[in-house]
């Protein structure tokens, strides 16, 4: 059986496999890392049609393309290429889970190498792709609501899911739990305007109250003074999240799914809905 033909897209040759649920692509800026695209079945390269973009990262299980495929209508109803980066465990520390969550780890800045991926996909499609939309949940919302903070001018939306730790806008602290040393760790000021251009998410299930996973002992290595500001389950810190960026002036719109607890692909339909009302909406000016 021979391949199906070759395809020209935006100024790079596209196959059969860069349409539709596409396979996994490592990422050319650090081969460590991965993303798979989901493309909508209208694209088509003999017209000149832009598409938003939708950034869907994982949680811990880092079920990437299965996320993909849950926003594969979506996509295909609002003309919205999705955008899944694949951050394997393990990367610098065997059996590690949770590297990319606070975007640094061990030298590795998560925040570029999903940039990266971004420029990747809008030098192959027709793409919006200096603001896009970015959506977590748990481990992904932990990672959506730091990239918000240093990255807030590439977002027209961002959609944060029950993360089990969270970074307030607190400058009597560090990184993670605050935000005092942002920009010697990062290069990056904090740039409240431009958050507040961006609209916001926040999303969690009514039943989301076990804190097996999220209890952070004082011996841990993870501890840091302040850590117990966040509140102690997953409902009181996207709480106490969402209160901190109301005090700085940046709207919330604040989402809870009835009975639900810790369930990710139970929560998509209000996440699909509140970026459906995002696309439908004119972007903010840039600040």
């Amino acid at each position: 059986m021979s391949s199906p033909p070759a395809r020209q897209g935006h100024g790079i040759k596209l196959s059969y496999y860069d349409f539709g649920a596409t396979t996994f692509f490592a990422s050319q800026y650090d081969q460590r890392f991965s993303y798979c695209l989901y493309v909508p079945k209208n694209y088509s390269e003999s017209d000149d049609k832009v598409y938003d973009l939708a950034v869907i990262v994982h949680g811990t299980g880092r079920t990437a393309s299965q996320y993909r495929d849950r926003f594969a209508d979506f996509a295909d109803r609002n003309d919205c290429i999705v955008l899944a980066p694949l951050f394997p465990a393990g990367i610098g520390v065997a059996g590690d889970l949770a590297n990319y969550k606070r975007i640094l780890f061990h030298g590795i800045r998560y925040d570029q190498v999903l940039l990266s991926m971004v420029d990747e996909v809008a030098a192959k499609y027709r793409l919006r792709s200096e603001r896009f939309m970015l959506y977590g949940f748990s481990g992904g919302g932990q990672f959506s609501q730091r990239f918000f903070l240093l990255h807030p001018e590439r977002l027209h939306a961002v959609s944060i899911g029950a993360p089990g730790v969270v970074t307030l806008l607190n400058t009597d602290y560090d990184w993670w739990v605050g935000v005092r040393d942002i920009e010697q760790r990062f290069g990056r000021s904090l740039n409240l305007a431009a958050m507040r251009a961006v609209t916001v998410q926040t999303i969690i299930g009514t039943a989301d109250t076990a804190t097996w996973e999220i209890t952070i002992p004082r011996d841990s290595a993870l501890w840091m003074d302040g850590a117990q500001l966040q509140g102690d389950n997953r409902i009181e810190r996207i709480t106490a999240l969402a209160d901190s960026f109301a005090a700085h002036g940046i709207r919330v719109q604040r989402d809870t799914v009835p009975g639900i607890a810790h369930e990710p692909f139970k929560v998509i339909e209000p996440v699909e809905a509140f970026l459906q009302q995002c696309l439908r909406t004119p972007q903010a000016a840039p600040v």
